[in-house]
């Protein structure tokens, strides 16, 4: 479906938003005033459904757009929603997280409620936790202090003091970093007195200081109610109880609210986020409208088909989550093109499926895939290393979701500084797809692209990122300059809504929703991994499998899901595919019941010799604690035990792989990643056979480096320093 152009030129109608849309979507749109409840599932054009709502309600007369407030969860989704809104001929709507929204009101109101400037905002509440547990005598490792932060957020989301904490965490069962809820209670306490004596707040603080304005200041609150009249409220499963309350007191006694979500696609219960609110919201709203999207625009039939047994299962009487009140799945219905049938693979251990999985995206790439519309997804962040060194190996471009955000890359930020100092010039006699590309030069953008890999590649890509935007947003506002850009460039910086760069994602799935590639790669799709074995009872096996359904919606064309038998070459095949999976075998066949054999990258059975090569001990040499991640596994110690390896090798190491990347110009992670690196410094092989023993040794790597690597280590004196090691 595409918005036609308006009868009076470039901006729509009334009648050509409602056009655009499909009945259910149009259902939604056409009624912009009263509550409604619009349940939406993944890929039916939820988002499209209520900006045009927003957009028909404006243009229609219903709506001053200065009077709607949209909220959401992620400020790349408000982003995207903002920039929806102003293709549709209606800017001036404020879309905003709740986070961002409340901040602005306590800016605004803090003067006139508390006097004096608002307090500054802690970026992290790490410090302070730490403060905390050191004042209350407590051993806090890195760890814990995470725990304990995230439980501090949860008691706050939640409504809770340090006066009824304890009785609220043991009933929902909270044991933050093996502490009782009495000493969690101490903890939270002296946090808050710590941060006092700080002068700072938190981010919930934001949120329960605005609670607590409107909730006591009522002149405060009719002015806040007097400028916003329209409420929209995006990812509606996923509020908490904090976030309900604000809404509640922005909303008052009005009901001009519409809410969108999917209880099946609540993921973020750790938090505090409950569907409840979205269950309940046609109880709480007798005459609420409740509309149900159910075409799905984004995945294949085979995809769909594989998601709605997913979900189904999930709700039979056997796997009902223990969710009050009860909703029936939404079951999708696939509008596209038939595509492959998602595939399951089996391979003997985790490396040989990272190793099998980037032997894969590659071959799709060179086929012609972009590779920015393929994606790795897994269950927890620490099974990324092991792709991120496999992508490396393989030669394939990748992206870590949460790494380095692009308007921080050095390249970006010089290109934009160039923009900005060009557009005082900017007199409108070049396109300006043009003119922002004569100014990127300067930051290194070339036409054509570079034929080299690596860091220079990179730079490229993300150089020619803002010429592509440079191009659309002159597509949507023809008569837009330079200086429209550079704002529509800040607007995205501040609100993380960067354009597409080339690359592989490696996401977990927390992180992946929100976001769809033609090709998802779901991998560790094993019991322990998803569901992940510290997921106990009904509730928490529920929310994994709707971890689950969130990932295979990720992906628009083929899906293909992995998993391996063991952890390490060699190992004991133990484990088996994802319970989730068993009642899909008449869609992934019989890969979805069959017990783990030792298989390569190809599907075939693994070779002794590859299994020796990459057997690595499972745990640490030092203090024999267990090793979860790749790189830890990979030099047989974990994070707390001090190295082993002698430093001046280390750096003569480090050394050596700088010079060979600046000459390749390439990432210095092509080289050796830190894990190999220091795998090589511990174990200081003599030969090339001991070198191809460590893992990330591939073939190529030990043919093409395994003379430099081997002549660093015999020229360094253990007891000394290393000699200096010229590399011709």
């Amino acid at each position: 479906m595409s918005l036609s152009p308006g009868r009076t030129g470039g901006t729509p109608t009334a009648d050509d938003i409602l056009e655009a849309l499909d009945p259910e979507q149009r259902q939604v749109a056409a009624s912009p005033s009263g509550p409604m409840c619009v349940l939406a599932g993944a890929g039916t054009g939820k988002t499209r459904a209520i900006t045009h709502r927003i957009a028909y309600g404006v243009l229609s007369g219903a709506y001053q757009p200065q009077r709607v407030l949209a909220v959401t969860f992620t400020a790349r989704a408000a982003g995207e929603m903002r920039t929806r809104l102003r293709e549709l001929g209606v800017p001036g709507v404020q879309t905003r997280t709740f986070h961002a929204a409340a901040l602005r009101q306590l800016h605004y109101f803090w003067p006139q409620a508390i006097g004096g400037a608002a307090p500054e905002v802690l970026p992290y509440k790490a410090s302070v936790v730490a403060e905390a547990g050191s004042r209350l005598r407590l051993q806090l490792d890195r760890v814990a202090v995470r725990d304990l932060a995230a439980e501090v957020e949860w008691a706050k989301v939640s409504m809770l003091t340090p006066e009824t904490y304890a009785a609220a965490a043991q009933r929902a069962g909270r044991d933050p970093a093996g502490l009782d809820a009495t000493a969690m209670a101490r903890v939270l306490q002296t946090y808050e007195e710590v941060k006092a004596e700080r002068g700072v707040i938190d981010f919930e603080d934001v949120l329960l200081l605005s609670v607590g304005i409107l909730a006591e200041r009522e002149d405060i609150a009719r002015v806040v109610r007097s400028q916003y009249r329209h409420f929209v409220v995006d990812e509606y499963q996923d509020v908490n109880a904090l976030q309900q309350r604000l809404l509640d007191l922005w909303v008052g006694e009005r009901d001009d609210v519409c809410v969108v979500g999917d209880a099946a696609q609540t993921i973020y219960s750790f938090t505090g986020a409950t569907p409840r609110h979205l269950l309940e919201f046609p109880r709480r709203y007798p005459r609420a409208q409740v509309v149900h999207l159910v075409r799905n625009y984004r995945s294949t039939p085979q995809i769909v088909a594989l998601a709605n047994i997913l979900v189904r299962a999930g709700h039979s009487p056997g796997g009902r989550p223990a969710v009050t009140p009860r909703a029936e799945p939404l079951q999708l219905r696939s509008q596209g093109q038939d595509g492959p049938a998602p595939a399951l693979t089996a391979y003997g251990d985790d490396p040989a499926e990272a190793t099998g999985v980037a032997a894969a995206i590659k071959e799709l790439v060179t086929r012609g895939t972009p590779a920015s519309q393929i994606a790795v997804l897994f269950r927890t962040n620490a099974q990324s290393e092991a792709y991120e060194s496999a992508l490396a190996d393989a030669g394939v471009a990748y992206l870590v979701r949460g790494g380095e955000r692009f308007f921080v890359r050095k390249e970006v930020r010089t290109a934009i500084l160039l923009m900005r100092g060009a557009a005082r010039a900017d007199d409108g006699s070049k396109p300006l797809g043009e003119l922002v590309r004569d100014v990127i030069a300067g930051a290194g953008w070339t036409q054509p692209a570079p034929s080299s890999g690596g860091a220079m590649r990179d730079r490229w890509e993300s150089l020619q990122a803002l010429a592509a935007l440079a191009d659309s947003f002159a597509a949507a506002e023809p008569s837009a300059r330079l200086t429209d850009l550079v704002r529509e460039l800040d607007e995205r910086a501040a609100a993380q809504h960067a354009p597409t760069v080339e690359g592989v994602t490696l996401a977990s799935l927390h992180a992946a929703k929100g976001l769809e590639w033609d090709t998802v790669f779901m991998v560790g799709c094993s019991d322990g991994l998803i569901p992940i074995s510290m997921a106990q009872g009904p509730e928490a096996i529920a929310e994994e499998r709707r971890l689950m359904y969130v990932g295979l919606t990720r992906a628009r064309r083929e899906l293909r899901l992995s998993w391996a038998g063991a952890r390490n070459p060699g190992g004991r095949a133990g484990r088996r595919p994802s319970r989730f999976l068993d009642e899909a075998a008449i869609i992934l066949g019989d890969g979805a019941r069959s017990s783990a054999r030792a298989k390569g990258p190809a599907g075939k059975a693994s070779k002794t010799g590859k299994a020796a090569k990459s057997s690595k001990s499972s745990k640490c040499r030092g203090c024999g604690a267990d090793l979860v991640t790749g790189a830890t596994r990979k030099v047989g110690r974990c994070q707390d035990c001090p190295p082993t390896y002698d430093e001046a090798t280390f750096e003569a190491l480090l050394g050596w792989r700088l010079t060979v990347a600046g000459e390749a110009q390439v990432p210095t992670y092509v080289v050796f990643t830190d894990a190999t690196l220091t795998a090589i410094a511990e174990k200081r092989p003599a030969s090339h056979r001991e070198l191809a023993m460590i893992s990330g040794v591939v073939a190529r790597k030990l043919e093409r480096y395994g003379d430099d690597v081997l002549a660093i280590l015999s020229r360094a004196d253990p007891g000394g320093t290393a000699e200096s090691v010229v590399v011709p």
